[in-house]
């Protein structure tokens, strides 16, 4: 009589090494890829602007900031939105409008219009950032969530290093709306193959947009023993990270390394560097703990920073290495925490940390501009070490108390 062998339920999470893990890490690395690089591609162009508009350096760190605090904004309204609508439907909505958005910003010929269509884009990426984290804690197994927020970031440092390298390179040549124009058409089509692979979700659930819920929910992240510390820590890695990267372009540009408009945009390859230690940072994590993880990749920042207060050329691209590295590690680490800490309204949670996480890209990045008009790299390099340094003692508060 043959008897049949009983096999094992499936687990209900997605597990690494399954088609379906493949899918999710593809379509969510390609989401982040996108929008990294429409959200950074102005970055190594700032000069030009400057000099096509004839606006100053802190005018045209505008066109990032502008788009960076919408799209703070936007987290306040997309990720509550995710939770009743689902995550999907939202992430591709967004990723195609804000490819839209870009083309569009390649024909605007005044600085205002610029700004308009900046906005736009940040503020459509919105529904990319928070609800693409929410989807991994909720449909990844518990196990592997670490590693996979740390693939899916890994992403996001391919895409900042993407947009930096087209539009750097492509603006030695051609027009800079040349350019824009080129990572509009790429942004759309990696939105067409994020919404073809990308696996429903199973484990979602709508929530209630009702403004009572989402009040309750707010007053249970921010009362946390952990998250309103992981919120500030956003602010603080992100003002960091975007300060330095919108004014090395300006010092690389100026005597006495006169660097030209490609060189400065091949810089970007440093990027590659957080595309392979996000995903170690969060493997590193199961071993060492996340406080102390996070602690060291912010050591490991401030040891690139000092870097580059030197005056050789390749001391500071090692810095320049060093210092993305650390972000990324300590990004991953800090967005996979997110998902661990908060209790219910995962898609809110993680709102209020990018929330945090990009306002301060837009305050620090343009406060940034002040202090290279009025003192140089110096004074950049000094306002960048004191938020790193405040970033340490909250990786080691936690570290202590988590």
């Amino acid at each position: 009589m043959n008897r049949k062998t009983p096999v094992a339920p499936k687990s209900p999470y997605i597990t690494r090494g399954t088609p379906a893990f493949i899918r999710v890490t593809l379509a969510l690395f390609s989401a982040g890829l996108a929008t990294f690089a429409l959200l950074y591609c102005v970055q190594p162009i700032l000069p030009v602007l400057s000099q096509d508009f004839g606006i100053s350096p802190a005018a045209s760190s505008l066109s990032l900031s502008i788009a960076t605090v919408m799209l703070a904004v936007g987290l306040l309204f997309t990720g509550p939105l995710s939770d009743t609508l689902g995550r999907k439907n939202v992430m591709v909505i967004s990723l195609l409008l804000a490819a839209f958005c870009t083309l569009i910003c390649a024909f605007m010929t005044s600085w205002h219009g610029v700004l308009l269509m900046r906005a736009l884009i940040g503020l459509s990426l919105s529904g990319v950032a928070a609800v693409a984290m929410s989807y991994l804690s909720e449909e990844i197994h518990p196990s592997f969530l670490a590693f996979s927020m740390g693939l899916y970031i890994s992403g996001n440092s391919i895409g900042g290093m993407s947009g930096r390298l087209v539009t750097g390179v492509l603006t030695d040549y051609f027009p800079w709306r040349v350019a824009i124009g080129v990572m509009g058409v790429l942004a759309l089509f990696a939105a067409l193959m994020f919404w073809r692979i990308l696996p429903d979700s199973r484990h979602f659930r709508p929530g209630s947009l009702r403004p009572k819920s989402l009040l309750i929910n707010t007053k249970i992240h921010w009362h946390d023993a952990g998250l309103p510390w992981l919120f500030l820590q956003g602010f603080l890695l992100m003002g960091a990270f975007v300060t330095l990267f919108n004014y090395i372009g300006y010092r690389l540009l100026a005597p006495p390394f006169t660097l030209n408009q490609a060189m400065v945009g091949l810089l970007s390859v440093v990027y590659l560097t957080g595309s392979i230690s996000s995903p170690r940072a969060g493997a590193m994590t199961t071993r060492y703990g996340r406080g102390a993880v996070m602690a060291g990749s912010v050591g490991l920042m401030l040891a690139g920073l000092c870097l580059t207060a030197f005056g050789a050329l390749w001391l500071i691209f090692i810095g320049m290495m060093l210092f993305t590295a650390g972000f990324f590690a300590a990004h991953a680490v800090a967005s996979g925490w997110i998902g661990v800490r908060a209790r219910r309204a995962r898609g809110q949670a993680s709102s209020m940390y990018l929330f945090c996480y990009y306002l301060g890209s837009s305050l620090a990045g343009t406060l940034g501009g002040v202090f290279w008009s009025h003192y140089g790299w110096q004074g950049v390099a000094l306002f960048i070490g004191l938020l790193l340094l405040i970033a340490l003692y909250v990786s080691l508060y936690l570290r202590r108390n988590l």
